[in-house]
């Protein structure tokens, strides 16, 4: 309720952001992983928007931002981000932090158009060459019953996005399921690439990673991260204990 609600008309579709305390300025941009939309920010929006304006976008094709024209991934979505940070922030360049594939669609975005960014913050990205298969995923059918949705939602959040039974939910059910039933993207193959070690040469700023401890994703690998990026200017990579993929509503206070 603290939010103001901003409808971005743009020339690739229309982009929901929403932004908290916006007179304070220093513009912080938030973009949210796969099949969500701003509410993976949402522990973080609050603490955040203290000192300045925290502006966290619906990614165009999830939540509801329109999804553009042909866009099937990652890539597909950088040129759509960047109309937008153009339109709200003109040529000013922004703190940008890019949470999984937000951070990928990031990572495509600063190499084509780097000074958009001022800083970035990579937190549990895909696309570095890294990523395990997670293979406890289940999808599903179309008879399915309430109760065996919500059972699928729940055995997903814990394989991929949190370490921590205990706070899934029935809100935070109800908020993934929400989420997922507005993902209009249905081809993403990126992710499992290492397209960002490719990326990361155009880079101009420096760049921060934050990963949990416990990230599905990198589960062997972790220690492994930091070579992955030496062709940008880590200036900082920080692992968080106890906590899983979805770093900043696990371990919303470290984050």
């Amino acid at each position: 309720d603290r939010a103001e609600r901003i409808e971005l008309s743009t020339a690739s579709g229309m982009q929901v952001w929403h932004v908290w305390n916006r007179e304070a300025g220093k513009p912080l941009v938030l973009l949210h992983g796969g099949s969500g939309s701003w509410n993976h920010w949402v522990r973080n929006v609050l603490p955040l928007s203290q000192q300045r304006a925290v502006w966290a976008l619906d990614t165009p094709g999830l939540g509801d931002s329109e999804l553009p024209p042909g866009a099937v991934d990652a890539d597909d979505l950088a040129p759509p981000l960047a109309q937008g940070l153009q339109a709200l922030f003109g040529d000013e360049a922004v703190d940008i932090v890019g949470f999984s594939f937000g951070g990928l669609v990031l990572g495509f975005m600063a190499a084509q158009q780097p000074q958009l960014v001022r800083r970035m913050v990579l937190v549990g990205v895909p696309g570095l060459g890294l990523s395990n298969n997670i293979v406890n995923m289940k999808g599903f059918r179309d008879n399915m019953t309430p109760e065996e949705r919500e059972a699928v939602h729940k055995n997903n959040l814990l394989a991929i996005m949190l370490s921590n039974e205990s706070l899934v939910t029935e809100d935070l059910l109800a908020m993934q399921a929400n989420n997922v039933s507005r993902d209009r993207l249905r081809r993403r193959r990126i992710a499992r690439s290492d397209a960002l070690l490719h990326q990361q040469t155009q880079w101009t700023c420096e760049v921060h990673g934050i990963w949990g401890e416990l990230d599905a994703l990198y589960k062997g690998k972790m220690h492994l991260l930091p070579e992955r990026l030496t062709g940008c200017n880590l200036k900082s990579f920080n692992i968080i204990p106890q906590a899983g993929h979805w770093v900043q509503f696990e371990a919303a206070d470290a984050f």
